[in-house]
């Protein structure tokens, strides 16, 4: 499963000289900052009362909201994200692999709606979720994750694409080396330990319950809360 890599959700770090975009966004902006925002309607102005309200539909504070804002506006100007821009982003931290269909995979657990972009507001709600939610609810996301036709069910396939995936994502990383079926062989290994019926899909209570009987598997999900 994906859990020891669900950090990665996260790939907008940030920096000290990020900080005058952030304050520009949140507070005041400068006269050339106003033009340029007056030439793309897209840019999307996060006002402190915007700010008040993100920090109440999550788990961050107004100070963490800031410093992932900061990164998040350093990457994407506009305040949206297609999918193309968040594979060059998930590629900047796996240059040892190829992190283009994990990243698909990702982008469509966050994307809620037909424009194929992100917001910020989506990014962080997500966000919030996977780093400070409950263990259902980063159990949840993990579960939408691998399935991949959203029908409430987890096929071998389906498992199968998306854990091949990361192992394409970590690249010579991997340990032990990535060989040609081993993907395929974790999948085989643990799938029938998850699919508690045997009836050849994993349901979303099947899951849960499978991992919370793994000690180390939940104080994974307990260590995913996100370091700002």
């Amino acid at each position: 499963m994906a859990v020891s890599h669900l950090k990665k959700i996260n790939p907008f770090h940030t920096g000290r000289h990020q900080k005058r975009q952030s304050d520009a966004m949140f507070g005041s902006k400068g006269k050339k900052e106003e033009e340029t925002d007056e030439l793309n309607l897209h840019v999307t102005r996060y006002r402190p009362e915007e700010l008040d309200k993100l920090a109440r539909t999550t788990k961050f504070s107004r100070k963490e909201i800031q410093l992932i804002y900061r990164g998040f506006k350093q990457e994407c100007p506009t305040g949206l994200v297609d999918e193309d821009a968040f594979k060059a982003i998930f590629a900047q931290f796996f240059p040892q692999g190829d992190a283009s269909q994990y990243a698909h995979y990702v982008f469509n657990t966050i994307k809620q709606n037909a424009s194929g972009q992100i917001s910020f507001e989506e990014f962080l709600g997500i966000l919030s979720k996977v780093s400070r939610g409950s263990i259902q609810e980063k159990l949840q996301w993990i579960f939408g994750l691998y399935d991949l036709n959203g029908d409430g069910l987890i096929t071998k396939n389906e498992m199968l694409d998306v854990v091949t995936s990361i192992y394409e994502m970590l690249g010579r990383n991997t340990e032990p080396q990535v060989e040609e079926n081993s993907a395929k062989e974790h999948v085989e290994r643990i799938f029938h330990q998850i699919d508690l019926n045997q009836d050849g899909v994993v349901t979303i209570e099947e899951l849960v319950e499978w991992c919370c009987r793994d000690e180390r598997i939940l104080q994974s999900l307990e260590m995913l809360d996100t370091v700002l």
